[in-house]
């Protein structure tokens, strides 16, 4: 087994196996690919440029395409933050989130997806829309053109975030989500839930953003992986991918380390 620190301990591969269906002999270690997409995402690096010590990177891909297409990831993060929110005290449905937008710029290997402007940041690429729980953990994560304004984008959150998370009643958003004289969202999917619109200009100086904070936190910790830099992917369902394995690497240490 290779020794990189990115590498599954064995509490935290007990954790994922149990959703791999790992029960034959296989050629390839299960655990071994699945610390190669760890790897991929710490680094930064190019499938085909993984160390020769993992299975083939044809291999690997071949399994991150199949987890990621038949909602493995999915169910793994959805556990990892019950088990995370029962560990702090709380119910493992959560009742509240927060919601963001970051935008990151495109490269040559992103060109061919539907990127957009960012006028507001001055970023040509894609914004990662993301919902977290009240202690920072991911609940859905959406990837879009960058052109389309916070308002409009937090609508695509909707299906996953009712999918999953069906007793979450109130959202905390920023001030780029308030329309013109209104104080929550108008004719939207996610009809139904309280917005609390935090502004900038409601706050002293020196204050820090009530519950805000907590989002920006979470973006934090999915920099610390390369992968993220920038937009390296050529679909938008495979940087979501990416975004909610680097949720569930996070979470793995919060739990298992």
């Amino acid at each position: 087994m290779t020794g990189y620190p990115t590498n599954l301990n064995n509490s935290q591969w007990q954790v994922i196996k149990a959703f791999l269906n790992d029960y034959r002999k296989r050629r390839y270690s299960l655990r071994e690919i699945i610390n190669a997409i760890f790897y991929l995402i710490k680094t930064g690096c190019q499938w085909r440029m993984l160390p020769s010590s993992f299975p083939n990177w044809q291999i690997v891909y071949y399994y991150f395409s199949k987890w990621k297409s038949d909602g493995t990831f999915e169910r793994i993060r959805c556990s990892l933050v019950k088990r995370y929110r029962r560990r702090s005290g709380k119910k493992s449905q959560p009742t509240a989130g927060i919601m963001d937008a970051q935008s990151v710029k495109s490269t040559l290997v992103s060109s061919s997806v539907d990127t957009g402007y960012d006028s507001g940041k001055r970023i040509k690429g894609m914004k990662r829309h993301i919902i977290v729980d009240t202690t920072g953990m991911l609940l859905c994560v959406k990837v879009h053109s960058a052109a389309i304004a916070d308002r409009h984008g937090g609508r695509l959150l909707s299906a996953c975030l009712s999918r999953n998370w069906k007793n979450v009643k109130k959202i905390f958003v920023d001030g780029g989500y308030q329309l013109p004289g209104k104080n929550q969202l108008s004719n939207t999917p996610i009809n139904g839930y309280e917005l609390e619109i935090v502004k900038r200009s409601d706050l002293k100086e020196g204050k820090v953003s009530p519950r805000r904070w907590v989002v920006e936190r979470t973006f934090a910790w999915f920099e610390t992986n390369r992968r993220n830099a920038k937009l390296y992917e050529r679909q938008p369902q495979t940087a979501e991918t990416i975004i909610e394995l680097s949720a569930i690497r996070q979470m793995l240490n919060h739990l298992y380390t």
